[in-house]
């Protein structure tokens, strides 16, 4: 049986084919400008399984930071073989997430750490500042509405972005611009955030190359401090920082959109920056050629990430946005790209002073991680 498919081509010849599964979670496959694939999709035969129930979040008095806490995320797989990869596409022996060979799949995650209630299913409104929906004393808690969706890269049940084609790289950048799109249009989100993480010490659960959106109903606290930041400096603080960066030897690589580059005060051992040269507070504000560049620019870097050493690099890549709502004409796209390996057989861990205390040291002076990296993106 195949699938109800609503179907949009963007300039680009990307095609978005969204549909449900079978619990009525969201899937939308992203076929490549060059697929190979019929246009036709697979319905999910499985059973329709109950969702979780919405998280909660619990706000911690003592900084005003909310916590979700998502029980159902206990749940989710952890290393399972690659014949039970529950991104792979369906087949008769593994009935997984995604019913049919695909290029690139976004769907909404099954344990998610907000959601899957929105503002308008949950019947309450979504976290604004201190505006509580449950106040007992010093407790405070509200609904953790929101969504959470994981973006497979490719159907292969190993590999890395850093071995994706540019065609399949630059469909992946269409599938982050334009899920932060439309989710950044639904009921009670506040911040879209898109990121990879890359590696076991980093944490990761399935070895399939994928990422990860998660849709917050609050503006996060990294996003809070940077608004306090540009109300110190001022509204040019991103052109500011970037046009002092393409003057330092911190440049890792430079096009005609975007600049890459070590910053001048790096936490990480290996750090990466990209920001766009002009006003783009998120993904969905790019245009064509932003996302073409784009694509072959973040493949390259990756794939010098992976030329530091003579194993993979565990990584982050972060790309941090915009509110939907508020500071669009202050907050400038960014990627951060992180890494914890100091040497080929070290990792950095965070003790005491950053854990705890939020005060970082640095292991690797800036300029000379700018210089390994940039010569790892020359030579990859």
């Amino acid at each position: 049986m195949h699938a109800d498919q609503t179907v949009t081509t963007s300039p680009s010849g990307i095609t978005q084919r969204r549909t449900l599964l079978s619990d009525g979670r969201e899937l939308v496959y992203f076929d490549d400008a060059d697929t190979t694939l019929p246009p036709e999709r697979a319905a999910d035969a499985r059973p329709a399984a109950p969702r979780p129930p919405t998280a909660t979040m619990r706000q911690d008095v003592l900084t005003g930071e909310w916590v979700s806490i998502a029980a159902a995320r206990q749940n989710r797989a952890h290393l399972p073989p690659a014949e039970l990869d529950p991104l792979a596409p369906a087949s008769p022996t593994n009935p997984s997430e995604i019913p049919s060979m695909y290029d690139v799949a976004v769907f909404e995650n099954k344990s998610p750490s907000f959601g899957p209630a929105l503002a308008d299913t949950a019947g309450v409104d979504a976290p604004v500042d201190d505006d509580d929906l449950t106040s007992i004393g010093v407790e405070r808690t509200r609904t953790s509405v929101g969504r959470c969706e994981v973006v497979c890269f490719s159907p292969e049940h190993t590999g890395s972005f850093s071995g994706l084609t540019p065609s399949r790289a630059r469909t992946v950048v269409e599938a982050w611009a334009e899920r932060t799109r439309a989710l950044s249009a639904m009921p009670g989100i506040r911040q879209v955030f898109p990121f990879e993480n890359r590696g076991e010490a980093i944490g990761v659960t399935l070895h399939h190359p994928h990422g990860q959106i998660y849709s917050y109903p609050y503006v996060t606290p990294r996003t809070r401090r940077l608004v306090e930041s540009i109300e110190r400096f001022g509204p040019g603080l991103f052109q500011r920082i970037l046009e002092t960066e393409q003057a330092s030897e911190r440049v890792v690589l430079r096009g005609e959109h975007f600049t890459a580059f070590v910053p001048f005060a790096a936490r990480w051992p290996v750090e990466i920056h990209l920001l766009p040269h002009r006003h783009v507070p998120d993904l969905a504000e790019t245009t064509e050629a932003e996302r073409d560049e784009l694509a072959t620019m973040y493949l390259r870097l990756l794939q010098g990430m992976d030329r530091l050493y003579d194993t993979p690099t565990p990584y982050i890549a972060a790309w941090h946005q915009a509110p939907a709502d508020a500071h669009r004409d202050e907050i400038r796209l960014m990627l951060q790209i992180t890494s914890p390996r100091r040497a080929a057989d070290k990792l950095k861990f965070l003790a005491g002073s950053e854990a705890a205390m939020g005060a970082w040291i640095g292991d690797v002076p800036p300029e000379k991680a700018a210089e390994m990296i940039r010569k790892a993106v020359e030579d990859a």
